[in-house]
């Protein structure tokens, strides 16, 4: 597979490209993420008193309120702001550079049409028993001003760290995907390997991050900017997010949950080989809207 693109958008990393520059990154981002959120759960811990701090903490790391949702996705503002000082500080470079020309229009071309698809396909879901209704429409809606912005900082720091500033730094050094594709998607899918949700099956969620994650990158390489890779990432979330989710998982502004036993390999088969179907599709119907 030829990427024509490519090298247009990693050629704002050439000059900083060193191996132990792009090392260095990744463990700057790392740890002023940590810090920062360190900071921020400290403060807040401050303000709200112990026991009730430990309630917020609890909704945060199971997002199973619209309050946890909503700081679990604004506990990645620190990521993000990790990622654009590491670009400007280590590599002398504006941020913007990551997104690539072009990448606000092409977002909007591909996310509107995804989130369309995903509801216009959610009745189908509905005839599903282990689907049921969780979320009320208004409490959805009413919390839309502030969600819609804090998935956008959650999926842009994300697709920022790792199919901007990784696929940048590696692209520019290796024409080869399996170094600015396949390792950048290892490392992210690993990121999402959560036993303590799956269990044994911890390891599909993860391998279904790391398709993702190439997938992503594909897009960004065809195209020469992160829009499409931002718009894949946005729809696929909003649709889990706010539309059909996975009780007890990141459920709490979900208008619609999947109620299975996660850690039985049989429930969660079925389920999974649909995720990984719907992905591939939204993956051709970006490079249908994009003509890429």
């Amino acid at each position: 597979m030829r990427y024509p693109f490519l090298a247009s958008f990693a050629a704002p990393a050439r000059a900083r490209a060193e191996l132990w520059r792009t090392a260095l990154g990744v463990l700057g981002i790392a740890a002023l993420y940590s810090a920062g959120l360190f900071v921020a759960l400290n403060a807040l811990a401050a303000v709200l008193g112990d026991i009730q701090f430990a309630r917020t903490l609890r909704g945060m790391i199971g997002g199973s309120t619209p309050q946890g949702l909503a700081l679990m996705l604004g506990s990645f503002a620190p990521m993000l702001a990790a990622v654009i000082f590491v670009t400007g500080a280590l590599h002398g470079r504006n941020w913007r550079s990551l997104l690539g020309r072009g990448a606000g229009a092409n977002f909007l071309r591909v996310a509107v049409p995804l989130i369309g698809l995903s509801l216009l396909l959610m009745p189908l879901d509905l005839f599903d028993p282990n689907v049921g209704r969780a979320t009320p429409l208004a409490t959805v809606l009413g919390w839309m001003p502030l969600a819609l912005p804090l998935l956008a900082v959650q999926i842009g720091a994300e697709e920022l760290v790792f199919r901007g500033y990784l696929l940048q730094q590696l692209g520019a050094r290796a024409r080869s995907p399996l170094v600015w594709m396949v390792l950048p998607s290892a490392l992210f899918g690993a990121l999402h390997y959560a036993p303590e949700d799956f269990g044994a099956n911890a390891v599909w969620p993860a391998l279904w991050a790391f398709a993702f994650g190439c997938l992503a990158a594909d897009l960004t390489a065809r195209t020469g900017n992160l829009g499409a890779a931002l718009g894949l990432h946005f729809a696929t979330n909003f649709a889990g997010l706010f539309l059909v989710g996975l009780y007890g998982n990141l459920d709490g502004l979900s208008l619609y949950t999947l109620v299975i036993n996660t850690r039985d390999a049989g429930a969660l088969g079925p389920y999974l080989a649909q995720d990984f179907l719907v992905m591939g599709i939204s993956w051709l119907l970006a490079r249908l809207m994009l003509r890429v």
